[in-house]
């Protein structure tokens, strides 16, 4: 099953040349869900070429212009390719606010069914193989940070041990994968933990962005196996990011640490550092974690299903 996560754009406050606003994209199984969505998502998902009408799900962090500037375009754009799947953004209270101005104002033509929904922190969204999880953080204003998680899959099936228990190949084994009880040739019960290894854990990707550092984030993203979490600052600026409620690289390597992330993507840079400059904030960030990526826009990291409880 695959699982791809991909940035679309790393830059705070402003865009620049190669480098677009917030926003990132996973793709599991043929659906997409985007999380957060500045200004150049729409380009960074043409030039990776990804289906953008498959979107079925936005999250949007907080209500700053960085974050939310190429959402417009990209409703708009949904109309332009026939989309008649239904779309479901989640946020702060005031996303449906800024929605609904936008398509008043420029009158937007929306041939599809858009549905808003102001988020609190907790499950979100609770599917028979995955959930989302929400989570508050401390910007200068309401923020959220998001978890999607796999819940555990089955353990792998023992042709073996199905055949000695005389239970015919077919619809039985199907129903044994999906954790249902059936009964064998010889009118016995048969329970899936006889057939089925020790179930096997799911993947998780969490996306953290414009917050200031404090340590329970570390829960909230604890075991993913991929973290997709700002780095505004460098460390000689840590009372910038105090002050403006942001963090450094070194304090997203904490997290990353504390949580027992298996891979941390630093994204959301300050303008203030030039392409050459972002190494800086990787370095930094390696001292705590060394497994950390300095993320660039339209990377894509993919995540293999983990076969071992």
């Amino acid at each position: 099953m695959s699982f791809e996560v991909f940035s679309l754009g790393t830059s705070g406050m402003m865009p620049l040349p190669g480098r677009f606003l917030t926003s990132a994209l996973l793709r599991r199984e043929g659906e997409l869900f985007l999380f957060d969505c500045g200004e150049g998502t729409q380009v960074s998902l043409k030039l990776l070429n990804l289906r953008w009408k498959q979107i079925n799900s936005i999250f949007i962090s907080h209500m700053h212009a960085d974050h939310v500037t190429g959402l417009p375009g990209l409703l708009m754009l949904s109309s332009q390719v026939d989309r008649t799947e239904p779309l479901y953004i989640y946020g702060p209270a005031r996303l449906a606010d800024y929605i609904e101005s936008n398509r008043k104002i420029l009158d937007m033509y929306i041939n599809y069914p858009i549905t808003v929904i102001p988020v609190n922190p907790g499950v979100i969204i609770d599917s028979e193989e995955y959930y989302v999880n929400c989570f508050a953080l401390k910007h200068t204003k309401q923020c959220f940070g998001y978890s999607f998680v796999e819940k555990e899959r089955p353990g792998e099936f023992n042709v073996e041990k199905a055949i000695n228990r005389k239970v015919p190949k077919g619809p039985l084994w199907g129903k044994l994968q999906k954790g249902e009880d059936v009964i064998n040739t010889e009118g016995e019960v048969v329970h899936p933990n006889e057939i089925l290894g020790e179930k096997r854990k799911g993947r998780k990707f969490s996306y953290v962005t414009d917050t200031m550092y404090f340590p329970e984030i570390s829960d909230y993203v604890r075991s993913s196996d991929i973290l997709f979490c700002e780095a505004m600052f460098s460390n000689d600026l840590l009372e910038d990011a105090v002050s403006k409620k942001h963090m450094t690289a070194s304090q997203a390597a904490m997290i990353a640490r504390d949580g027992e992330v298996e891979k941390l993507c630093l994204q959301h840079y300050s303008p203030r550092y030039s392409d050459k400059e972002l190494k800086l904030l990787l370095e930094e960030a390696k001292e705590v974690f060394p497994e950390t990526i300095l993320t660039r826009d339209r990377m894509s990291f993919e995540v293999a299903n983990h076969d071992n409880p």
